[in-house]
């Protein structure tokens, strides 16, 4: 005999609804709202009767619908060329914390990629964000940027959104890379080389490179090799420098994990650091101090840059701020360790 075992049904579940906190606590449903949201100022009694009648009924307001009448989805888009570099995951770290509990972000990741930031973007228009804050590698930015997305409040972290009602943060990129360069060169170094960016990225960097080459006591040819900001890239400039005809004795890196895949070239090359060739990085990642030999490198306020963009952000989403654009700037230092 073939007995047929049923799942037991679930028991359907209602939701308290604020009527029901009212009914329950015996005022109206707009006190109740004044309760929850803190907005208007209520009777202590009354509102410990509304509390109670929370607890004992486990209501939980309903933000879907809340954010359907009012408008506000309570939401903020951040719109960052690669979440897995350390960088951008201290960036996302200050901006929630500036946010708080007001706001709820999404992170979307573009690889670098134009069109994968132009469809972010278009996404975050789709689902109503209140606010984007984006870093863009790329200098044509603004190209993605449509009417409808100026239309949110927006924060650019970096510059490269250039639009006259979107607030930017920017890092004092030009005077760090210009101290990392000195440095090398204070340190003895004679042909210092840069692994920059996918151009035109970071322009700041490379023209703190070129300053501080001018300005040195013997002028050193620029020696620029394009990378991508990844590892990989860093490991694979370094093999293509090493290989030229005049190989350099020390090399500035535009970021930290580029610097870290030289480290990888150097020791599959024999190289020793800093005897044999000088690095620095930019950036000061937590792996900065980790890596053999530790890397000397310009600290980048990346949680900063981020808490900066939400308080920007927050001005224009309350209405404190409402005119044309805002610009934050933030220092950067060199960090000397056992690299240079």
């Amino acid at each position: 005999m073939v007995v047929e075992v049923r799942p037991a049904s679930r028991p359907t579940v209602t939701r308290a609804t604020i009527a029901d906190v009212a009914r329950v606590s015996g005022v109206s449903t707009t006190t109740v709202s004044h309760v929850l949201t803190g907005k208007r100022p209520v009777a202590p009694a009354t509102r410990d009767r509304v509390q109670k009648a929370v607890r004992k009924l486990k209501y939980r307001p309903n933000h879907v619908a809340r954010n359907l009448r009012v408008g506000s989805s309570q939401m903020v888009a951040v719109v960052l060329p690669d979440i897995t570099n350390p960088f951008y995951s201290q960036v996302t770290r200050g901006l929630s914390d500036s946010l708080g509990a007001a706001y709820g972000s999404y992170v979307c990741s573009t690889d670098g990629s134009t069109s994968r930031e132009r469809s972010f973007l278009d996404d975050a228009v789709a689902r109503g964000v209140d606010g984007i804050v984006i870093s863009s590698i790329d200098l044509d930015a603004a190209e993605v940027i449509s009417a409808a997305h100026i239309d949110i409040p927006m924060v650019c972290i970096g510059g490269s959104v250039d639009h006259p009602d979107v607030d930017w943060v920017l890092s004092a990129d030009r005077e760090g890379s210009f101290a990392a360069v000195e440095h090398l060169l204070i340190r003895g170094a004679r042909r210092v080389a840069m692994i920059a960016g996918p151009p035109p990225a970071a322009p700041g960097r490379v023209e703190g490179y070129r300053r501080a080459l001018d300005s040195g006591s013997r002028a050193s040819r620029p020696i620029i090799v394009d990378g991508d900001f990844t590892r990989a890239g860093g490991r694979a400039a370094m093999i293509k420098l090493m290989r030229s005809r005049q190989r350099p004795d020390a090399v500035f890196c535009a970021n930290d994990l580029t610097a870290i895949g030289v480290l990888d070239a150097a020791r599959e090359l024999g190289l020793r650091v800093p005897e044999d060739v000088r690095l620095v990085g930019f950036d000061d990642i937590d792996a900065a101090s980790l890596v053999s030999p530790a890397l000397t490198t310009v600290a980048n306020p990346a949680y900063e840059s981020g808490w900066a963009a939400g308080g920007l952000l927050m001005d224009r989403l309350t209405g404190r701020h409402s005119g044309a654009r805002r610009t934050t700037v933030l220092p950067c230092r060199l960090v000397v360790r056992e690299s240079s």
